[in-house]
This record gives structure tokens, C-alpha cells and sequence, in this order.
């Protein structure tokens, strides 16, 4: 009897990884076969997707996309929502509502919402869940619900280079400058000048640099070393085996 409960257990776990394979693979064929790039767009039509671009499968929601522009080479995270307009089927104009640069990565589960205009700069990240709007709800009448009078518009603008962490929210009328760091959960209004790093909620500067002084407050810890020029990828992957005894 033990020999018998050993073998079906043998069979079980067998067909569970076998199972499980199949699952896998088929799971990242349709993650292949949905992705959406400029070769592939699927039944999306954005005003352009730039060359190297992928939206990852499965999307978020995403409407207006005659009036928006993806850049080269961005990358766009998993439930991603990239909206321009209030609601589907409205005419905007001639022009972009929501511009992406070359090289903007868009992190799972974020959301940009472009009811007037939004501009995120070229190689700008944005880690998983990130918020932007250039929308908000206006509560000036006591008497109404919240949800039922009109919003506030204002447009939006990200410099080239920024970092925005998890959970980052920016609000309409931002407009933050070159390499501005966001810290995960901050949540930005205003303006924010270049080589900044701001956190809180509602964000303020906490750090900044300038030719003169560098970064005030100094940075507490060491500047990472770069990878020296010339290194192939495959060098990079052949240390990152190596055991601690072999570094």
C-alpha cells in the first residue's frame, strides 16, 4: 500500500508540472502574440507609435489613441491606462493630447490621464502604479455632489530624465524639470526645478544640485561604480553567476 500512495503521488506531481509547463508557455505565447507595437498595433490606432515600442499584454484602458504619440523605445508595463479625452468617441482637435518621448518606461498598473494636455520627456521612469492627470474633481458647490460637477483641467509637463517611485502621484498644473527624482508615494503639484528630489505628500524639495555645490544635502552614500565601456552583455551575465568565493 505505501508503494501504491508513493506512485500515485509520482503520477500527481508529474502531471501538475507538466500542467503547469503548458500553462506557462501558453501564457507567455498570448503575452507575445498581444503586445502591441507599431508593427503590431491590433485594434489600436495611436496618432504614432515610435519604433522599439510595446505596450505588454494584457493593457489597461486605453481610448483616444488618435491623440496620442508614443515616443521610440518605450516601454509599457502590464494594465497600463493611457487615456486622452473624458470619454471615448469625442474629436480633440488637430493636435496631441498626450505626448510620450523616446524611452519612457511606464511601470505596471500606472495611469495617464490626459483630459488637456500631458508631456512626459524622453527617458523618463516611472515605477509600477504611478498616477498622472491633468484632471481633478471641483467641489465648489456645497450643494452637488462631488462627482457630478465639472472638473478642473490643467496641463501637465515631465521633463527629460525623471524618476518617479511606486506609487507616485502627480497632479494637474505639475510641471516638473530635467532629472527630477519623485520618491515612491509622493504626491506632486506645482513646480519642481531641475535635479531636485522631492517626497511627501503634497511633495516638497528635499534635495537639489547645482553646478557650484553638487547635491545639497550631500548624498549619503557612494557613487555606484559604471560598467566600463566595452563590456558585452554576455560579460555582464557571466559575472553575475559567479559565487562570492569566485568574485
Amino acid at each position: 500500500m505505501p508503494k501504491n500512495r508513493n506512485t500515485f503521488s509520482s503520477l500527481t506531481a508529474w502531471r501538475r508540472r507538466t500542467v503547469a509547463g503548458a500553462v506557462q508557455r501558453g501564457w507567455q505565447w498570448v503575452q507575445n502574440a498581444g503586445a502591441v507595437t507599431a508593427e503590431h498595433p491590433g485594434r489600436l490606432r495611436f496618432g504614432r507609435i515610435g519604433h522599439g515600442t510595446r505596450l505588454a499584454f494584457p493593457q489597461g484602458t486605453v481610448f483616444g489613441e488618435p491623440w496620442i504619440e508614443l515616443g521610440d523605445h518605450c516601454i509599457i508595463g502590464e494594465q497600463v491606462t493611457l487615456t486622452a479625452g473624458m470619454m471615448p468617441g469625442l474629436d480633440l482637435g488637430a493636435e496631441p493630447i498626450l505626448r510620450l518621448g523616446d524611452g519612457v518606461v511606464l511601470g505596471r498598473g500606472s495611469h495617464v490621464i490626459a483630459d488637456t494636455t500631458v508631456t512626459i520627456g524622453s527617458n523618463t521612469y516611472c515605477g509600477p502604479y504611478v498616477y498622472i492627470t491633468s484632471t481633478n474633481h471641483s467641489y465648489d458647490d456645497p450643494h452637488q455632489p462631488v462627482g457630478k460637477q465639472w472638473p478642473r483641467m490643467e496641463p501637465v509637463e515631465i521633463g527629460p530624465g525623471c524618476w518617479l517611485g511606486t506609487g507616485a502621484m502627480v497632479l494637474p498644473g505639475a510641471r516638473l524639470g530635467r532629472n527630477v527624482v519623485v520618491a515612491a508615494g509622493a504626491v506632486v503639484r506645482g513646480e519642481v526645478p531641475d535635479h531636485a528630489v522631492v517626497a511627501g505628500a503634497p511633495a516638497r524639495v528635499v534635495r537639489t544640485w547645482d553646478e557650484q555645490n553638487g547635491w545639497q544635502p550631500p548624498l549619503r552614500t557612494p557613487t555606484p561604480v559604471p560598467i566600463p565601456e566595452g563590456v558585452t552583455p554576455e560579460q555582464l551575465l557571466a559575472v553575475a553567476e559567479l559565487t562570492p568565493d569566485e568574485v
